[in-house]
C-alpha cells in the first residue's frame, strides 16, 4: 500500500505536473534552433505527473514496480537524439522523486539540471561540428570507393568523414557512411546529382 496521505500524494502530483510544464518550457527553448515535436513536448510536459502516480499506485509492491517497469521504459520507442533521450530520463527522474515524497529533492533536481542545459545551450557546448549531417552511399563492390567521390566532396564540402562500410545485398554492394559538413546547404540536390552521376 501506499505510505503517503490523500495530501502528500496530491502535493506530490502537482509539483510534478509544474515541474514536468518547467522542463517542457526550457528544453523549448533550448531548442529552438533544432526544433521540436508538439506530441513529443506534450509528452514531456505529462511524463513526470505520469511516473508519479505510478510510483504512488505501486506502492511497495515489487512485482508491481517490476511490470511497470518496461512500460515506463518503452515510453520513448522511437529513435530519438541523444538529447531527446536525456530528457526523457530526465523528466521520469522528477516524476520518480515526486512519487516518493521527495519534493523538495525533486524541485531542486530540476532547478540544478535545467540551469545546466541553460548554461550549455548559452555557450553553445559540443557545437564545433554543428551543421554535420550523415551521407550515406551505396556503390557496387568494383569500385574503389576511397578516392572516387573525391573531387565531388572538394566542390561541395567542408569537412567529410568516412565514418562506416559494410557488405550489403549478399557482398555484392558496399554502403559508405560519411558524416559531412556542406559549403552551402542549398547545392545539396547537386550534390546528390554528382554522386549519382558518378556511381553510375
Amino acid at each position: 500500500e501506499n505510505a503517503f496521505g490523500i495530501g502528500a500524494s496530491l502535493l506530490g502530483i502537482i509539483t510534478a505536473v509544474a515541474l514536468g510544464l518547467l522542463i517542457g518550457l526550457v528544453y523549448m527553448w533550448a531548442c529552438k534552433k533544432d526544433g521540436y515535436s508538439k506530441n513529443f513536448m506534450v509528452g514531456l510536459v505529462l511524463l513526470p505527473a505520469i511516473v508519479a502516480v505510478v510510483i504512488l499506485l505501486v506502492g511497495s509492491n515489487i512485482a508491481r514496480a517490476f511490470s511497470m517497469a518496461g512500460a515506463l521504459v518503452r515510453f520513448r520507442s522511437a529513435p530519438g537524439s541523444a538529447k531527446d533521450i536525456a530528457i526523457v530520463f530526465f523528466a521520469m527522474a522528477a516524476g520518480l522523486a515526486c512519487g516518493l515524497g521527495f519534493v523538495t529533492f525533486a524541485i531542486a533536481f530540476v532547478i540544478i539540471i535545467l540551469l545546466t542545459l541553460v548554461v550549455l545551450s548559452l555557450t553553445g557546448f559540443g557545437g564545433k561540428n554543428e551543421g554535420m549531417k550523415q551521407l550515406r552511399i551505396t556503390i557496387p563492390e568494383n569500385l574503389n570507393y576511397t578516392q572516387i567521390f573525391d573531387d565531388i566532396f572538394a566542390t561541395y564540402m567542408d569537412q567529410k568523414e568516412l565514418r562506416m562500410v559494410k557488405t550489403t545485398n549478399m557482398g555484392t554492394m558496399f554502403e559508405l557512411y560519411y558524416y559531412v559538413k556542406m559549403k552551402d546547404s542549398s547545392k545539396e540536390k547537386e550534390l546528390m546529382d554528382a554522386i549519382r552521376t558518378k556511381n553510375g
